[in-house]
C-alpha cells in the first residue's frame, strides 16, 4: 500500500483532530486535551479540538502545521511540524481564548507543564504523530516523518526534536529507528498521578 505525504489543508481537520486526541492520550484513557477542555465525551472533545485547529491564531495545533499521509486517496496518518519561535505558548493561550477557554486551563494541566520539554527557537519540532493501525510500518513512519522535516532544511534549521511520553513505546521506537536519539527526560510524580506515565522524553536528530 503506497503512502504519499502532503501538507494539510483545512479540509483535513478530521484526521488532524484524531491525531491530536489519540497521540496525546498515547494509549491511556486521558491525555492533555481531556484536561484542557473537560468535555463530556469524545465527540464534544473532538469538536473543541477542531475549533482549536482552525482558529485565526496559529497555535502549534493549527491545521497549517500538519502533514497528512494518504493511501489511495484516503487519509491514513498525520504529524504536526512547527516552529516554537512562531507557535509560542502565548499563541496557544490566545487560540484557546478565541474558543472560550480562559487561562485557568494552566491549573488543570499542571502535571504536564512540569514535564514539558524546553524547545528553543533554533529547533524544528514534531508532535502528534499518528498512523492508522493497518498502515503502521517503518516505511510509512519514515515517509511521514522525513517529509515533515523537509521544510526545516529549507528554512535553515539544523536540529529536529520530538517529545514522547515515557512508556509510549511505539512512537519512541519509530523515531529511534529513523535516527533520533534521546537527549533528556523530565519526570514528575504529579505527571504520573495525572496521566499515568512517569513523564516525557525528548528526542533529537541533526540535519
Amino acid at each position: 500500500m503506497k503512502v504519499t505525504v502532503r501538507k494539510a489543508t483545512e479540509s483535513d481537520t478530521v484526521i488532524i483532530c484524531k491525531a491530536i486526541l489519540f497521540s496525546s492520550r498515547a494509549g491511556k484513557k486521558v491525555g492533555l486535551f481531556d484536561f484542557v477542555f473537560q468535555a463530556s465525551d469524545d465527540a464534544a472533545l473532538l469538536e473543541y479540538i477542531k475549533r482549536l485547529a482552525t482558529t485565526a491564531t496559529k497555535s502549534y495545533c493549527h491545521y497549517s502545521n500538519f502533514f497528512i499521509a494518504e493511501s489511495a486517496g484516503v487519509s491514513v496518518g498525520a504529524i504536526c511540524a512547527y516552529e516554537p519561535r512562531i507557535a509560542t505558548h502565548d499563541a496557544f493561550a490566545r487560540a484557546l481564548e478565541e474558543i472560550g477557554i480562559d487561562e485557568s486551563y494552566h491549573e488543570r494541566i499542571a502535571g504536564y507543564l512540569l514535564c514539558e520539554p524546553d524547545f528553543d527557537n533554533q529547533t524544528w519540532v514534531l508532535d502528534f504523530l499518528m498512523v492508522e493501525e493497518e498502515y503502521k510500518s517503518i516505511e510509512t513512519y519514515k515517509e511521514i516523518i522525513t517529509k515533515s522535516m523537509l521544510p526545516a532544511r529549507l528554512k535553515g534549521y539544523r536540529k529536529v526534536q520530538a517529545m514522547v511520553e515515557i512508556g509510549s513505546v511505539e512512537p519512541e521506537l519509530m523515531y529511534k529507528k529513523l535516527g533520533f536519539t534521546v537527549i533528556d527526560e523530565k519526570r514528575s510524580d504529579y505527571y504520573e498521578e495525572q496521566f499515568g506515565r512517569f513523564g516525557i522524553i525528548r528526542l533529537q536528530i541533526l540535519l
